[in-house]
């Protein structure tokens, strides 16, 4: 077995008094695939920095193969050095490094290599940085957030040319469908620790969430477990000194072991104030054209938008997505068509630039405007605090510039800003830019269960297939532009039906989506919902007593040892009390968790 090219060992590093890294350590092998995942603000960037020698550790080991050749990708590169882009990419090129492949990637990658990185965009500048990092060909890729700013067939590309790709691989994404396609090892760094498991991502979040259930049931026998030496402390003290100090020691170590656990990091509070409901119709575009200059952007596209779709819009960069959206929302009118819009709108629109947020103004008044501790939510007053918790932003963030927070922070700060206000249209281009999975979940529920109408801007595949219910998708190419088209179902639903022959008119997707709404509505409340059984509510009714009988039998046992003399006038009946007392805790136990887990179900039942 080749040994590792890279090891990283009891990993500390702390800003200012609080620690961010606690002991994290890894191994990376010759051709592994890796992911690093974990919430916003965990350390994962920062680790994957550490492993990249960009910024020194408070202490830990960092050991690299030598002759191993590593390129990294940051989130955000700077460019600003280089005259053209041409520069900038070869400029990553080191010692004995063939630049033949930047000519090649630059193509791929739809790069001019003499535009001057001061006029690119942001999609632009990311491409240009994947070129610098995959021109050498090194024996470790690090790729933090690849796919941000990227669209679709850009990601395909990049998918198809790391699966080639014969090197080790670390990436940091929140795209499930990029990580479930190449990732072979999942590294979870959670509460400033890292865990190595040798699965991919696919089969991360079931082992995440079996971890989190068994900590949380190993919590709960903690907690009985100091009430039970507590109540002994109380009640049970006895004659002997040496065992009375032994056991008071313990309990003493049980509460340092409970003061010093590192709780998960709850979940964010996202909801959405909704406005008035909407008419039935929200928008028809009937053969709608639209151009600017010679560039046809869109060439006689129909649709019909009904209250409570939830359309995906997908296509390249510069394809005119936007353009579409503003024609659907009213903002534009058209070349040629018609274009009747419902009545009582009320849009709101969160975009992936978040050009409304001054970077130099802080986070309390980026929320409520510069003025007062209070934000209006819908018609609800709240205090700027705690409507930042519901957000996971900690109170001594409050006067944090927005240029100072994360790329996470900033795109729950725009959540944030958007859905205190009232809506009952709801526009998102790019909303997964830089979330973790878990706020993505939560977006993904919040979708679902708003009753307004959705319309999404996204790259994510799988976001898309978890959200919408029909997918406009742009076609054109250089000899036919401005071709759109819309397809039933999510994003794979799109692909099936291009393999069969192509899209259909505007009336077979409606009706295509009225089943796909009613047939998501009838499963949610049949197969989300879970149910108490006969056997489940008899068990809750006889657990709590048979729990109280077993721990007045572990008292009489415990009684019994108490004796000093035992031992001696009965060693048989001793040696048979303690295999007494071990099998009635290991019952106890056994019932206490049966008891968490029925309450747990009964919980989820009656929400």
């Amino acid at each position: 077995m080749a040994p590792p090219i890279l090891t990283i060992k009891n990993i500390h590093l702390s800003f200012g008094t609080t620690p961010l890294i606690e002991g994290a350590e890894f191994i990376v092998e010759p051709g592994a695939r890796m992911c690093l995942v974990g919430r916003n603000g965990s350390g994962k960037s920062t680790l994957l920095k550490i492993a990249a020698g960009k910024i020194q550790p408070d202490a830990g080991e960092r050991f690299v193969k030598p002759g191993t050749t590593i390129r990294y990708l940051q989130q955000e590169p700077d460019l600003s050095s280089y005259t053209n882009l041409s520069e900038y990419i070869a400029g990553g090129l080191e010692g004995a490094d063939d630049g033949y492949r930047i000519h090649y990637l630059m193509d791929a990658l739809a790069l001019d290599g003499n535009a001057d990185p001061k006029n690119i965009s942001g999609g632009e500048s990311r491409r240009a940085a994947l070129a610098r990092a995959l021109a050498p060909e090194p024996d470790l890729l690090m790729l933090d957030e690849p796919t941000n700013h990227l669209d679709l067939p850009i990601i395909e590309w990049l998918e198809n040319e790391l699966l080639s790709y014969k090197g080790a691989l670390i990436l940091i994404s929140h795209d499930r469908r990029f990580l479930s396609k190449l990732t072979r090892e999942t590294i979870w760094v959670d509460r400033g620790e890292t865990r190595q498991i040798n699965k991919g991502f696919s089969d991360f979040e079931d082992w995440r969430d079996s971890f989190l259930e068994q900590e949380q049931l190993d919590r709960h026998k903690l907690s009985r477990k100091i009430e039970r030496e507590q109540h002994w402390v109380v009640h049970g003290v006895s004659g002997r000194r040496k065992r009375n100090v032994r056991r008071l020691k313990e309990l003493g170590n049980l509460r340092t072991t409970k003061r010093d656990e590192k709780q998960s990091v709850g979940k964010a509070n996202i909801s959405v104030t909704e406005g008035q409901t909407s008419g039935k119709l929200v928008a028809k575009l009937e053969h709608v054209s639209k151009a600017f200059g010679d560039r046809i952007i869109i060439d006689d596209f129909s649709t019909r938008i009904a209250r409570g779709d939830r359309i995906g819009i997908v296509g390249p960069n510069g394809s005119g997505k936007t353009t579409l959206l503003k024609l659907i929302m009213g903002q534009l009118d058209a070349d040629d068509g018609n274009i009747k819009l419902g009545t009582n709108l009320q849009p709101l629109v969160l975009d992936q630039k978040r050009e409304g947020l001054d970077p130099n103004t802080t986070l309390k008044d980026a929320l409520t405007g510069g003025g007062g501790d209070s934000v209006m939510v819908g018609d609800i007053q709240k205090h700027v605090i705690g409507y930042m918790k519901d957000f996971l932003f900690l109170p001594e963030q409050q006067r944090t510039p927005i240029h100072r927070l994360s790329g996470g922070e900033r795109a729950r700060l725009e959540l944030a800003r958007g859905l205190r206000l009232p809506s009952n249209l709801l526009i998102l281009d790019e909303p997964t830019n830089d979330l973790d999975l878990e706020t993505l979940d939560l977006l993904q529920e919040l979708i679902a269960d708003y009753n307004g109408t959705v319309l999404l801007v996204s790259h994510d595949r799988d976001f898309l297939d978890r959200t919408v219910n029909s997918v406009i998708a742009y076609e054109g190419d250089v000899h036919n532009t401005g071709q759109w088209r819309e397809y039933a179902g999510g994003y794979s639903d799109m692909i099936a039906q291009k393999n069969l022959g192509g899209g259909r008119d505007v009336r077979t997707v409606e009706n295509d989506r009225k089943k796909s709404n009613s047939k998501a509505l009838i499963a949610k409340e049949k197969t989300n919902k879970p149910k108490l059984s006969y056997k489940h509510k008899f068990a809750l009714e006889t657990l709590p007593k048979t729990i109280a009988a077993l721990e007045v039998e572990l008292a009489a046992l415990n009684t019994k040892l108490e004796d000093p003399d035992y031992y001696i006038k009965d060693p048989d009946g001793f040696t048979k009390t303690i295999e007494d007392l071990d099998k009635v805790q290991t019952k106890l136990e056994k019932c206490e968790e049966e008891w968490l887990e029925l309450e747990m179900l009964r919980e989820a039942c009656s929400k």
